[in-house]
């Protein structure tokens, strides 16, 4: 055989012990990083049961049928409930989200599947500024233009405004971010079968995406539902009945902020009831998200 001139291969004496100790470094890694991770987590879900522990314990000696079925009583007195607080909540929210749902989806449909170019980045940037925008300032500014010049008074539908200005840049963003891990393929192959692309939209890009769009409108609720500061500021309560949207309406935020600024301890077992009621229409809200997308979760 002819010499081809190459050096015969040479292995390089290497440890044996050597790919043991980087597979032993690596597992260690992992392993350690791994624990990091569930400790993360475990706090995370910890605070979220304390302090729905603690709401739950402060709040159940307030439970009863007076305080669903009542109104607040005077100062002083003890008793009441909570009963114009709760329409009035879910009146507001409703009314809220008529208005926001359909700006917030359409905004980020809009991001999502035609915007293009500079324009997307400044509705972005402005849709980051009024998510990053303190709630208080928010109700000044609808208190100034809704209650001072247009209906001239304090009303719920200003209070709806309000918590719509909340709602809608989450709605937008998370829209987006849905929208956009929907597959191109699926588009590509509605527009090849001469699908206008607006029909592709609403008939093959929505679908794919109904889980994360619900989960996301309800984030968007339930952020707004909480809020006190721009009720205070537009709605400002009602102690009784009302399904005005002109005129002041009761809250379960404002009521919750009357009974536990108030020197009476029965008042402040009210605010913790008021605090459990709140938490437990988000946790409805949630519940009927997730049942609504369970299929398509599977």
């Amino acid at each position: 055989m002819a010499d081809t001139g190459t050096l015969p291969y040479k292995a390089s004496p290497v440890s044996p012990l050597a790919p043991d100790r980087r597979y032993l470094a690596r597992k260690f890694h992992g392993r350690f990083m791994a624990g990091l991770i569930t400790v993360a987590a475990l706090v995370g879900v910890s605070v979220l049961w304390l302090i729905l522990g603690y709401v739950i314990v402060r709040g159940a000696p307030a439970i009863n049928l007076d305080f669903f079925t009542q109104r607040p009583l005077p100062y002083g007195e003890v008793g009441g409930g909570i009963a114009p607080s709760i329409t009035g909540t879910l009146l507001i929210l409703a009314v809220a989200a008529l208005i926001g749902v359909p700006v917030g989806l359409g905004c980020g449909i809009y991001l999502a599947e035609y915007g293009r170019g500079s324009v997307v980045e400044v509705i972005r940037f402005c849709s980051d500024l009024v998510a990053g925008v303190p709630s208080i300032v928010v109700g000044v500014f609808v208190w100034a233009l809704l209650v001072r010049h247009v209906v001239g008074n304090f009303s719920g539908i200003a209070g709806a405004v309000s918590l719509a200005i909340i709602m809608i840049p989450i709605i937008v963003r998370t829209v987006e971010a849905v929208l956009l891990l929907v597959p191109y393929t699926l588009r590509e192959a509605a527009l090849a079968l001469g699908v206008p692309k607006w029909r592709v939209v609403i008939s093959v890009v929505l679908p794919s995406a109904k889980a994360g769009i619900i989960t996301g409108l309800v984030l968007a609720i339930a952020r707004a539902g909480g809020e006190t500061a721009p009720l205070l500021l537009t709605t400002l309560g009602n102690q009784f009945f009302s399904w005005n949207l002109l005129e002041p309406i009761g809250a379960i935020p404002i009521q919750l902020y009357n009974y536990a600024v108030a020197p009476y301890p029965d008042w402040h077992t009210k605010a913790w009831g008021a605090a459990l009621v709140l938490i437990s229409v988000i946790g409805v809200l949630s519940t009927l998200a997730r049942v609504a997308t369970w299929g398509q979760s599977r």
